[in-house]
């Protein structure tokens, strides 16, 4: 077991806090490695179905038979998140957190090694279905690991542990934009390898989450193993005397018990669940109503029509742009409060939507508007990562105590793949239509989305599980009303709503 630890924020991380946090996090660089792979080697894949028809047939396939076939292969990965987003809840409690991912693994692994052998088997039906089970890999994934995370992680540190999950996916997305480069695995012979390669974070997992605790939230509040849950708190903490944790726990389990069981249903049912699964569901519309998957999925496209010389090498800075904001985010997060940083990302976005729309508008009249249009999309990208990147995965895990939180993840989750799903349908039909100005629809749902958080949205740092769900219940009022309290947003809920 790793002893050591060293102090962060005032706060004692462990060597099994580092390694249990890793270790689920590498479940989130596959599913951002899952979401850029399937881009750059576009054209090739193409080729090899063209082949594999030419092969079965004996004629090229039909060009509008192969669109079909590659936006199913696109299209697949959000159907089998969000199929499996639902179950999130259901797993979670039946297996629990650490074993459900590990288990999960198992997804990835057949995805990972059908759509690796897919070419070899001449079968673009191996690919497809490949990747509906790296989908559903990454739908469990997608609720787990925020799920496992926030429960371990000490509350001081909870968000910039949280913002991990966002800086691991965008990191898995950066990796595959650079491998997809033809000078790397993006060629006729090595794109099997590309796709296959999400089985090496599979097995590194794998391994190492054994040695990992579960979660003591798990343990102690669903489980009753209060002792297991003290071993597990010690691991994490470094502490003989964990009695301060453990009561939290009893709290939070004494508040749950004098609750009924809560099921999807009653979420949207009860008055104390409605208020924070409708703000959760939002928050997660508003990091892929955003538009920046759109610029994900079709950055290259976008950057040709931008006038960009070398489009492929553009998506890669926008992925590194990208990363390097979920870090900045990663240090902000505890210090300015969810709420701000959201609400900065989403006004700083929703800017950019409409600077982007502007220059692509003049880009014909005035050339160098296209160095306006990628300094755009990188500030648009930017801005996401410093909020509504990172921060919806991990609130709606602390809006809600440990009863309703598996439905709460499995809600939001669904909300969030079937957003992804049509973003990711829709765009190009969307696009075509609207031309240039297809980011100013964007715009308007960011200003939606902002004026609902300054609004709606509670500010939840620094405190504990049951402090932010007994909010709802105390004082709903408080929480609806905050155009009252516009002008102290820090100080409103943050230090005395929720307190």
């Amino acid at each position: 077991m790793p002893a050591s630890f060293q102090q962060i924020g005032g706060e004692r991380v462990t060597g099994t806090l580092v390694l249990s946090v890793f270790s689920a996090v590498l479940g989130s660089l596959q599913f951002g490695y899952n979401i850029g792979v399937i881009n750059a080697p576009q054209k090739i894949i193409e080729q090899s179905y063209n082949a594999t028809w030419m092969h079965r047939h004996g004629s090229l396939i039909p060009p509008a038979t192969l669109t079909t076939l590659w936006s199913l292969s696109v299209a697949i990965f959000s159907i089998g998140g969000m199929l499996s987003s639902f179950s999130v809840g259901v797993v979670s409690e039946w297996l629990g957190r650490k074993k459900a991912m590990l288990i999960n693994n198992l997804l990835a692994f057949i995805g990972g090694a059908l759509m690796g052998m897919s070419k070899l088997g001449q079968s673009y039906e191996m690919m497809i279905l490949g990747r509906f089970f790296i989908g559903a890999y990454s739908g469990l994934a997608s609720g787990l690991v925020p799920m496992y995370v926030g429960e371990i992680s000490p509350t001081s540190l909870r968000g910039a542990l949280g913002t991990l999950h966002q800086l691991a996916l965008v990191t898995g997305i950066l990796v595959a934009q650079i491998f997809g480069l033809p000078g790397i695995l993006g060629t006729e012979e090595l794109w099997p390898v590309l796709v296959g390669l999400t089985v090496l974070p599979t097995v590194l997992q794998m391994a190492l989450l054994p040695f990992c605790p579960e979660s003591p939230r798990y343990l102690y509040i669903i489980r009753g193993e209060e002792q297991h849950a003290k071993r597990c708190l010690k691991r994490l903490t470094g502490r003989q005397d964990v009695s301060e944790f453990l009561l939290e726990m009893k709290e939070e389990k004494r508040r749950m018990e004098m609750e009924r069981k809560v099921s999807i249903a009653e979420l949207f049912r009860s008055p104390a669940y409605r208020q924070p699964i409708i703000i959760a569901m939002v928050l997660q519309l508003s990091q892929q109503l955003s538009g920046v998957n759109a610029i994900f999925y079709y950055s290259t496209s976008i950057f040709e029509k931008a006038g960009v010389e070398s489009p492929v090498y553009a998506t890669i800075g926008a992925g590194a742009v990208n990363t390097a904001f979920t870090v900045v985010s990663l240090f902000l997060v505890e210090r300015t409060g969810r709420r701000t940083l959201h609400m900065l990302g989403l006004a700083g976005m929703a800017a950019c939507a409409v600077i982007m729309t502007v220059a692509l508008a003049l880009l014909e009249r005035v050339p160098w508007m296209s160095y306006i249009s990628m300094l755009a999309i990188f500030g648009f990208v930017a801005f996401f990562e410093v909020g509504p990147g990172p921060i919806p995965w991990f609130i709606v895990a602390e809006l809600f105590s440990q009863g309703p939180r598996p439905a709460a993840m499995a809600v939001a989750g669904l909300s969030n793949w079937t957003a992804n799903f049509i973003i990711g349908m829709g765009f190009q039909y969307i696009a075509e239509a609207c031309g240039p100005y297809v980011f100013l629809i964007f715009a308007a749902l960011l200003l939606f989305f902002l004026i609902f958080t300054y609004l709606k949205v509670p500010e939840t740092r620094g405190k504990t599980f049951d402090q932010i769900s007994s909010g709802f219940r105390s004082r709903p009022a408080s929480l609806l009303d905050m155009e009252e309290k516009a002008s102290t947003e820090m100080e409103c809920l943050g230090e005395g709503s929720l307190s």
